[in-house]
């Protein structure tokens, strides 16, 4: 007999996902994590990162309170406050998921995993382990250039532990993560310059709220250089950064931030030597079951590059435990899969966006809202908002739903569910208007 049924490395969204169910269906289960449990998204990705959107957006709230009778005398921003008190939050969310595993009975290796064969493990320490099944739930990681002088760069994962606020940043990328740290920094008063080696940012977004988010940036005071790369990075002796750039001036800033991708990690888990296939940039290529070309081994979330979101890795995992362990056949649907910007203003979007449909579907109907939501009325703020509805021209169900604005994240996800039960317009017209929000502007559109 096996040592576990299932030995999972990576403590991430979908590793713990899955430890947890499996665990719940009675399996023996075992997981094993080298850095911090909670994965990328718990530890340095999307809850640290929405943290500091959230304290970013007091930048313009403290403004804009004057004008609702708020007297609020001087505004200063300690970045040392905030960044300890976010990553005191990360401590607290990384016992709490320890706290479920533990309480699951899963066995816990806060130690480094690989792969000797198809149902054997070494860790770190030496010991071997046996697992009927193993799954692989490393996640991805920040891709770095190779350039002179990246020594002096970071990436997504320093940004929380900064010693400081730089006066000027250069962030090179056009992808959510560039976009989302530029808001951030520009709203904590760091001059931002955001470096593309195209002119095209946010790609799988549709292009006329992406358009919307740069004219924003714009009128904010974010720098914009596209067609643009950057060749090598040198410090000065005053501390400052000098960056060489082709398509461009060269810059000068305080500090350099690269997000221009995330790479699945695979490397030195021992999977190529056991026959398991991977894929472009080291992905794990799975079937619709998670199961890799070795029948023991599996994978979910961002290793196997499929869709790399959070909630996608989460139901991944829990397809697998539901499959293999609790005997429910379960396989996810990447279907009109809802995602964000937590830019400034964010943006969000679900199913096809206006060029995809006209070039999958054919003729469609396009209806929008552009409008400039009461609170900004009143702060005297002439940021506007833009709603879009993408119909099927021919069955007139609702196939995209597209917005920027403040809070479109959190409407998205409730309007997502219309795309997701292929609603038609009319029944989107049909629902009664719950005013006075900007949600409303949802089922106004004609």
């Amino acid at each position: 007999m096996a040592d576990f049924d299932l030995f999972v490395i990576g403590a991430g969204s979908g590793g713990v996902r899955a430890s947890r169910v499996a665990a719940a269906y009675g399996a023996r289960v075992a997981i094993a994590e080298e850095y911090k449990v909670g994965g990328t998204c718990v530890i340095r990705g999307c809850v640290p990162k929405k943290l500091l959107v959230y304290g970013a957006h007091f930048a313009e709230d403290l403004d804009d309170a004057a004008m609702f009778g708020w007297n609020v005398p001087q505004k200063t921003f300690d970045w040392t406050v905030l960044r300890d008190n976010v990553l005191a939050e990360v401590s607290r969310l990384e016992g709490a998921y320890t706290e479920t595993l533990k309480s699951h009975d899963v066995t816990i290796f806060h130690e480094r995993a690989t792969v000797t064969g198809p149902n054997s493990i070494r860790l770190a320490s030496g010991k071997e382990v046996t697992a009927d099944k193993i799954l692989i739930a490393t996640g991805a990681r920040p891709v770095m250039p190779h350039i002179d002088g990246i020594e002096h760069a970071i990436s997504s994962n320093e940004v929380f532990h900064l010693d400081k606020l730089p006066k000027r940043i250069v962030i090179a990328g056009g992808g959510y993560i560039a976009n989302e740290f530029a808001g951030i920094f520009h709203q904590f008063g760091t001059h931002v310059t955001l470096v593309n080696r195209t002119d095209v940012i946010l790609r799988h977004y549709d292009q006329q709220i992406v358009d919307r988010l740069i004219q924003i940036s714009l009128r904010k005071g974010i720098d914009f250089k596209f067609h643009a790369t950057i060749d090598r990075v040198r410090r000065e002796d005053d501390g400052r950064l000098h960056i060489a750039m082709t398509g461009c001036d060269n810059l000068e800033a305080d500090q350099l931030l690269f997000a221009i991708g995330r790479k699945p990690n695979t490397e030195g888990l021992g999977l190529e030597a056991i026959g398991v296939e991977l894929g472009e940039h080291g992905k794990l290529k799975v079937d619709e079951d998670n199961r890799t070309s070795v029948p023991s081994i599996f994978a979910v979330g961002d290793v196997t590059d499929r869709v790399q979101l959070t909630p996608v890795a989460i139901r991944e995992g829990q397809a697998f435990a539901d499959t293999f362990f609790g005997k429910k056949q379960c396989r996810v649907d990447y279907g009109s899969i809802p995602s964000a910007v937590f830019s400034h203003p964010p943006l969000a979007g679900v199913g096809l966006t206006e060029g995809h449909a006209r070039n999958t579907i054919g003729p469609v109907k396009i209806f929008t809202s552009d409008f400039r939501p009461m609170k900004n009325v009143l702060a005297g703020r002439n940021e506007r908002s833009l709603y879009k509805l993408v119909v099927d021209a021919e069955s007139e169900v609702v196939v995209g739903i597209h917005m920027i604005g403040p809070d479109a994240p959190a409407i998205l996800q409730a309007a997502a569910i219309a795309v997701k039960a292929k609603l038609k317009k009319s029944e989107i017209d049909a629902t009664l208007a719950l005013h006075p929000t900007m949600a409303e502007e949802l089922v106004l559109m004609r």
